[in-house]
Formats: structure tokens, C-alpha cells, sequence
């Protein structure tokens, strides 16, 4: 009967209770009625790692599509990378865009600054001017070639208390790729990618990490070199941590296409690079998951392998693609992917939790990946046609409902 549904309220060790209420009020089971009876109250996601474009690209995403779509997904925090125009490099930069960010902001959206100015790494950015205003400071999209300037950026930010946040892509490795040096690569004329590209950055940026002691964290791992690095950094005391993203743990390169929507950085890797990162979620090598949701427009994004731009959306089906693939399927349970999607990321960068802050799911609902659907204006997902469980009903930050399916 209608009064025997409830709402499972899935709360987490050493985090505050939360009750789920709109404007001070409770909300009622009932508002649920045509859903199923799998109904769960979840804490507010955080996404450490979003491009959403502005200023300066608001023709591939904005903060407000950025932010509608991250809500729709169940995120009531992110985090904004800094490849921007002007990039976040100095205080009159970063207000361009905390000033968008204020105005069109429908959750909370905290930017990066920039390691170097422009992301040249060349000239360390005006870090100590910026740090009151930014979650840490990152030059993703690039990797910082030069050791002494990362050296230098690793001293300065522990001296502020800051994160230090890796691309990690050594140049001289990469040859032109722009897919997995793998099987398919071999099998299709394509130019790869090399895993060493992002290992031997990582091995270098853990050396500095130990030699200057500053808090540093490993974006979008995507190898098992990286995985058993950061094991081993961790068993030696260094203050590391990493994430990986959802598409590097639910395919590889065998599920490749000459579609342009199957292209990201790094790219999608082997299934033994898969099986490490699995591995590394479920030993807690790897701290957390993020979406790098990198939105561009459709004609940038359909010129097949080659000439597309680097990146795909993934904000609106991060949860659902985990919940049916790694938690119904027992790989881990929901409460370790809470603990990648809600606690991890807040802790490593000392973001604050708010009880008013959730998402309502049905996830026992099922539907099939349509980005026409999306809210976000970037439509490149490979997981075009999933079929996958839990809809995101409602989503609520500081007690205000920001999105309602």
C-alpha cells in the first residue's frame, strides 16, 4: 500500500545524519508514489574534477549547464579544472570566473588555479594570491614537463596548505597518439598512446612529494603501472592520493570505436589495466572516483579517433554506471562507493558536508543512455545505449531542490 513506502536513508560512518527535507520539511514518501519501492536518500556526490568551459568556451558548457547537469547527476559539489580563457593564473583571472560562478551557480562550484601561468610551465601562477579563493591548484590538461618547476610549485603550495593536483602526461612520450598503444591500436593503423606517458610523470611527482613533503594527488589514473606506484608511495608514508574515472573502470580498449564520442586523455587502456584499477578501488589505492567531464561541441567531437578533441561527458551517468556495474554486480558495495563519491574527495581537500545536501534515487528503475537527454550541452558519451539502473529524482543542496526528474 501507498503508506508502506519509505525511504532508505543511507548515511555513512563519520559523517554528520541528514534528514531528507526541502525548506524544513521532511519529505514525504508519497511525493514517490509511480516510483518503485527501491527508493534511497543518498548523501550529496562530489566530483573533484569537471571542465565546464567558463569563461572563455561557453560555446562546449557553462557553469550553469555544468552545474544543472552535475545536479541531475546527484553532485552537489565540484570541482572546476583551469583550462580556461583567461586561465585562473593570477587574482584578476580567478574573479572573472568566481564571478560567473556566483551568478549562474545552481551548486556549489569550487575552482582550481593554475600551477603556471597560462598552464605553460614556465612561470609558476600567483599561487599565494589565489589560495584563499581555490581548492588547490592544477594544470590539467597539461602535464608539468619540467622537474624544478614542479619542485618549486610543490614547496610553495605546502607553505599555503594546498594540494598540488597532477596531469600527469610526459610530452616526450606521447608521438603523436591519441588512443591506447594497444591491440586495437595495432589492429586499426592508429598512432597509441603509451602507458609510460603517465607512470613515469607519476614516479617522478612521488620522488618530489617525499623530498618536500607537499600534499599531491594523481588525476585520472588510468594504468596498472600507476595503481601499484601509488600502492607502494602509500606504504612508504608519502601524502598521496589519486582518482580514476568511471569509463576506466566499466571498459577498455576493446570496446573501442572510430567514433570520436570513444576519445579521451588518457585513453581507455587494456583489460589488464582495467583489472588494476578494480583492484586498486577495492584495496583503497585509489581514493576516489571523478567524472572528468569535459563537454565539447558535436563537431568537434565528430571527426572520429583522430581528429576529435580529447574528452566526454560523464557527470549525468557516473552514478548509475557504477551502481550497475560495479555494486549490483558485488564488486563493491555502496558503501565504498560512497566512500569514492562522498567522503574521499571531501576529506583529501577538506571540503565541507552539509545534511542538507542530498539526492532522492529510484534505483531500482531502469533506462537507456540517450544524450539527447542531457542536460549538459556536451553530448559525447560512449556509453550511448546502456541500459543501466537508478534515476536521479531529486537533488538538494542546502536544503533547496535544485534539480527534479
Amino acid at each position: 500500500m501507498m503508506a508502506e513506502k519509505k525511504l532508505k536513508v543511507l548515511g555513512l560512518t563519520g559523517m554528520p545524519a541528514f534528514s531528507p527535507s526541502v525548506d524544513g520539511s521532511l519529505i514525504s514518501p508519497a511525493a514517490f508514489a509511480d516510483c518503485s519501492d527501491n527508493i534511497a536518500v543518498l548523501p550529496g556526490f562530489c566530483d573533484v574534477h569537471v571542465h565546464f568551459r567558463e569563461p572563455g568556451f561557453s560555446y562546449k558548457e557553462t557553469i550553469s549547464s555544468g552545474s544543472l547537469a552535475a545536479a541531475r547527476g546527484g553532485y552537489t559539489i565540484v570541482c572546476t579544472m583551469p583550462n580556461l580563457n583567461p586561465v585562473p593564473d593570477s587574482v584578476e583571472h580567478l574573479n572573472q570566473q568566481l564571478k560567473i560562478i556566483e551568478n549562474d551557480a545552481v551548486i556549489e562550484v569550487l575552482p582550481y588555479g593554475a600551477i603556471t601561468v597560462g598552464e605553460q610551465g614556465e612561470v609558476l601562477a600567483d599561487l599565494e594570491g589565489m589560495a584563499q579563493d581555490v581548492v588547490a591548484f592544477s594544470d590539467d590538461g597539461r602535464g608539468v614537463q619540467r622537474e624544478e618547476m614542479m619542485r618549486e610549485a610543490m614547496k610553495r603550495a605546502k607553505a599555503l596548505g594546498k594540494v598540488i593536483v597532477a596531469h600527469c602526461e610526459d610530452n616526450s612520450l606521447l608521438h603523436g597518439g591519441y588512443i591506447h598503444d594497444g591491440e586495437y591500436a595495432k589492429a586499426h593503423g592508429h598512432r597509441g598512446i603509451c602507458s609510460e606517458s603517465e607512470w613515469r610523470p607519476i614516479a617522478r611527482d612521488i620522488r618530489l612529494c617525499k623530498e618536500t613533503g607537499c600534499a599531491y594527488h594523481v588525476c585520472h589514473i588510468s594504468t596498472k603501472e600507476s595503481v601499484e606506484l601509488i600502492r607502494q608511495a602509500k606504504k612508504d608514508g608519502v601524502n598521496v592520493t589519486c582518482e580514476t574515472a568511471p569509463h576506466y573502470l566499466v571498459m577498455d580498449d576493446s570496446d573501442l570505436r572510430e567514433d570520436g564520442r570513444f576519445k579521451m586523455n588518457p585513453p581507455l587502456r587494456s583489460r589488464e589495466d582495467r583489472e588494476a584499477l578494480i583492484e586498486g578501488i577495492k584495496d583503497a589505492t585509489i581514493d576516489m572516483i571523478a567524472t572528468d567531464h569535459a563537454p565539447h561541441s558535436t563537431e568537434e567531437k565528430s571527426k572520429g579517433l583522430e581528429k576529435s578533441a580529447f574528452g566526454i561527458v560523464g557527470i549525468e551517468t557516473a552514478f548509475p554506471i557504477l551502481y550497475t556495474k560495479l555494486v549490483k554486480t558485488g564488486v563493491i558495495t555502496m558503501d565504498r562507493l560512497l566512500e569514492l563519491l562522498v567522503v574521499n574527495p571531501r576529506r583529501r581537500f577538506g571540503l565541507s558536508y552539509s545534511e542538507n545536501d542530498y539526492s532522492v534515487w529510484d534505483l531500482d528503475r531502469e533506462f537507456i543512455v540517450d544524450p539527447k537527454e542531457f542536460l549538459s550541452q556536451g553530448k559525447a558519451t560512449p556509453f550511448e545505449g546502456w541500459k543501466l539502473s537508478g534515476v536521479c529524482l531529486m537533488t538538494v543542496k542546502d536544503g533547496r531542490i535544485v534539480y527534479q526528474g
